[in-house]
């Protein structure tokens, strides 16, 4: 009988049989893609094009029991093992070299309880789907920036987005699970059913079992709210983010305002002069009545010369895919990043000199708004620890050309070792790349040895270990 060779979670090779890789593809009711089949290089592709990773074999599911037989074929064979929902996160982590990739993107399902405001909701949906559906009904839940991001990677990790300060985290906003563990078992996730993986999804990211239902808590919101950019130029940079310390600490929950620093791309609300000249952007929202959101902004716009701006009530789905054009598949991305309290003048002074010298014009550093109700929560109520944080530093390296990758990581990397001594040491899991494995505890926080304990009961073997990884023999 002929065999395939596949990589096993050890490293080791392993010879499995050609007609046990037949009964898997007859067994599953989506597709069994090989290295030359159509549709092979499609299921691969992930969003971080530095990421160019070819698994032996790839399982399209379509459902519970396609995850289930994909898993236990996987732990039979002891084989590396990646798990791709929409394969947004920049560590590559949705796919592996010669092993067995489990890919969910045709589960797409999101199923709106408007009664109950609740969302149920399959691991293949983005932001864009669920926003789709929950807003038609008026519901929203915490989410990210980026409307082509997954649902499942984004709330594992933590999650965090516009409402965030109102509503908390994603994972605040969790109400159940459904998980297929590494033995293919099936468990409902609760805080009355199997409460200790419930704690430990909701910020461990994929090191449990793989979730093919989330079941969030919705909230009623006016569909379109304010929103939007105010331009000014770096050079005012230095009075700028001091001016605006003051004032986001002053914030109520209704409202966050993060900045961007980057170079202007050409939007149309900008003179043609600013285009691809370096800026400070901040990028506001509000979540409660327009007009006093318009109110409570308005004082930016004397922090200094404007350069141009586009703030208006517009729907929360449009303003969710606001940047979607600058953060499109097919880049090469690097990403560092930090946690901090207060934004301290020297912390400012290094990223206002990091963005006078960006490595390319894709490349950017933000500062996301937090506090709120993300603070409010207990640092050890869910696996994602770092309620103290009011800032998440995003040092966001991005390019096209393989030969500017020293050159752009260079960059991050430098300004990620400088501002290291005025932040918390903590990271948001969800922005660490692929070689930053000394950071893991720093990403689990004080939980860490809980995450390690629920790593041993769910996953002794670390079948799940294409993640910011918990090895449950350490």
């Amino acid at each position: 009988m002929t065999t395939i060779q596949i990589i096993k979670g050890t490293g080791e090779m392993a010879s499995v049989s050609s007609g046990s890789v037949e009964l898997l593809k007859t067994s599953l009711r989506g597709d069994l893609f090989q290295p030359g089949d159509d549709g092979y290089d499609e299921a691969r592709t992930i969003w971080n094009a530095m990421i160019d990773k070819k698994p032996a074999l790839i399982a399209m599911c379509t459902g519970v029991s396609d995850v289930r037989t994909a898993v236990r074929f996987a732990a039979e064979h002891e084989l590396l093992t990646a798990v791709h929902g929409i394969g947004h996160n920049i560590a590559g982590n949705a796919v592996c070299d010669g092993g067995l990739m489990i890919n969910l993107s045709r589960m797409k399902s999101v199923r709106i309880d408007p009664e109950a405001q609740r969302a149920h909701v399959e691991p293949g949906v983005t932001l864009g789907d669920f926003d789709y559906e929950a807003q038609g009904f008026g519901l929203f839940t915490p989410l990210g920036i980026n409307s082509t991001t997954g649902v499942a990677g984004l709330t594992l990790g933590g999650g965090f987005g516009w409402l965030s300060r109102k509503h908390g985290m994603t994972v605040d906003n969790l109400i159940s699970a459904d998980v297929v563990t590494a033995t293919g078992e099936f468990l409902r996730a609760s805080e009355k059913e199997n409460s200790d993986l419930f704690w430990a999804i909701r910020g461990g990211g994929g090191n449990f079992g793989i979730v093919t239902r989330f079941e969030f808590r919705l909230h009623q919101m006016e569909p379109s709210r304010l929103s939007g950019l105010i331009v000014f130029s770096l050079e005012e940079a230095s009075s700028i983010l001091r001016k605006y310390r003051e004032f986001a600490a002053g914030l109520g929950d209704d409202t966050s305002v993060w900045v961007v620093l980057r170079e202007a791309p050409p939007l149309p609300f900008l003179p043609e002069e600013v285009h691809g000249t370096k800026v400070l952007v901040f990028a506001l929202f509000h979540a409660g009545d327009p007009e006093e959101g318009e109110k409570l902004v308005a004082p930016l716009r004397g922090f200094g010369n404007v350069l141009g701006e586009h703030v208006g009530v517009m729907p929360f789905a449009a303003w969710q895919a606001a940047f979607d054009p600058l953060l499109t598949p097919g880049a090469r991305n690097y990403w560092k990043s930090h946690n901090f309290i207060d934004l301290s003048d020297e912390a400012l002074d290094i990223a206002i000199r990091y963005a006078t010298e960006l490595p390319s014009s894709q490349s950017e550093i933000f500062f996301a708004q937090l506090g709120g109700q993300v603070n409010r929560v207990a640092s050890d109520a869910t696996a994602y620890p770092h309620r103290d944080a009011n800032f998440v530093l995003n040092v966001h390296g991005r390019w096209e050309d393989a030969g500017d990758d020293e050159k752009c990581i260079n960059w991050a990397r430098e300004f990620f070792r400088e501002t290291t001594p005025h932040a918390t040491g903590g990271v948001y899991t969800n922005f660490m790349t692929e070689d930053e494995t000394d950071r893991i505890s720093s990403a689990y926080g004080a939980g860490y040895d809980r995450l390690v304990e629920a790593k041993k009961k769910y996953d002794p073997k670390n079948l799940f270990r294409m993640n910011q990884n918990i090895d449950p023999a350490k």
